[in-house]
């Protein structure tokens, strides 16, 4: 086997193994309620692993994670759910990847991830919208801007701490 074929089965499996570990963070929020008004409020807790994807093995990996993520909300909790998610993840990582490329190294994790979470929720909320009716706006915006920058801000956070683990792996 040579040397380019080990690197794409190596890829292959650590992307297996970020999307178990997003499975699994994904099934440990659904455990934790939150006292929240507004439904499917949540920490974003599997977003570590697409952070992490996009930020050490590119987009082209978090968005696979992304959709793999949407295909699991599919099968555990079905099509609108689904839906949501990937409309969430997608745009999340769009923008993401845009401050990113305008901003290279001059922009923060925390700034990344509040991004990110605020604009997977909007995707939600844009989804939502086109699916049910526009008053999902009304009600859910302010509630919805505000826990983005929350989980975005816990995100970031349980980022740095698992960087130095992910680090002595040497998985890239």
């Amino acid at each position: 086997m040579n040397a380019e074929n080990t690197q794409k089965i190596k890829r292959l499996v650590l992307t297996g193994m970020l999307f178990a570990t997003a499975i699994v963070l994904s099934v440990i929020e659904d455990l934790i309620q939150l006292p929240v008004a507004a439904p499917g409020v949540k920490f974003g807790l599997s977003n570590i692993v697409v952070m992490y994807s996009l930020f050490f093995l590119g987009g082209r990996t978090a968005f696979l994670v992304s959709v793999l993520k949407s295909s699991y909300v599919f099968i555990s909790r079905g099509l609108i759910a689904s839906i949501l998610s990937l409309c969430g993840g997608l745009l999340s990582i769009a923008v993401m990847l845009l401050l990113l490329k305008i901003f290279k190294d001059r922009v923060s994790y925390l700034i990344l991830s509040i991004s990110g979470a605020i604009f997977h929720n909007l995707g939600q909320l844009i989804a939502v919208s086109l699916i049910y009716s526009g008053l999902v706006w009304i009600v859910n915006f302010p509630l919805l801007m505000i826990s983005g920058v929350l989980a975005g801000i816990a995100t970031a956070t349980l980022l740095k701490v698992f960087l130095p683990a992910f680090k002595k792996l040497n998985l890239k």
